[in-house]
């Protein structure tokens, strides 16, 4: 059995949307004052909503390899899974795809919180356009999808404990 990791075809990738979860990677990106990374999707599903930067794990790809190619594609540097905190694990159910409006999406999406000092060159394939946002915007902003701020307790809980253990 071959550990290459497994692209599939645009057909194939439909049968798996339409008939299983997907697993993926979101990364929730701090800068210094602690707002965090969105995006405006440019694709369904959640087409036009504000975002955190995410992908999806390609068969055969390590966890390790999935997120510096993920980080990489979203955020424009490569950024290693040791250099991120676990979140927590959330589903999200879409009533739409990538597809088409009567296929649904079922994410399971291990989410990542990384601090970031350096300069990024986010690209435009799958966001507009970037800004950065406070947590009590971010939870306060209808423009944010839901699934951008299920992780927001535990993201509180991760905050308060870095900077107690800091003190």
């Amino acid at each position: 059995m071959t550990t290459e990791s497994k692209i599939l075809s645009l057909n194939c990738f439909k049968e798996v949307v339409s008939n299983a979860p997907l697993f993926a990677i979101d990364l929730v990106v701090l800068n210094q004052q602690n707002e965090i990374l969105v995006g405006q999707r440019l694709n369904s599903p959640a087409k036009g909503s504000w975002f955190v930067p995410g992908g999806r794990i390609y068969k055969n790809e390590t966890l390790e390899n999935a997120f510096m190619r993920i980080s990489k594609s979203e955020l424009g540097s490569v950024v290693k899974l040791s250099q991120a905190k676990l979140l927590g694990v959330y589903d999200h159910f879409y009533e739409d795809s990538f597809f088409s409006e009567d296929i649904s999406t079922h994410y399971i999406n291990a989410t990542h919180a990384i601090h970031l000092k350096q300069q990024l060159s986010l690209p435009k394939n799958q966001h507009d356009c970037y800004r950065w946002i406070g947590i009590d915007s971010l939870l306060n902003d209808d423009k944010v999808h839901k699934f951008s701020k299920v992780f927001l307790p535990d993201l509180m809980q991760y905050l308060k404990k870095e900077i107690k253990d800091s003190d």
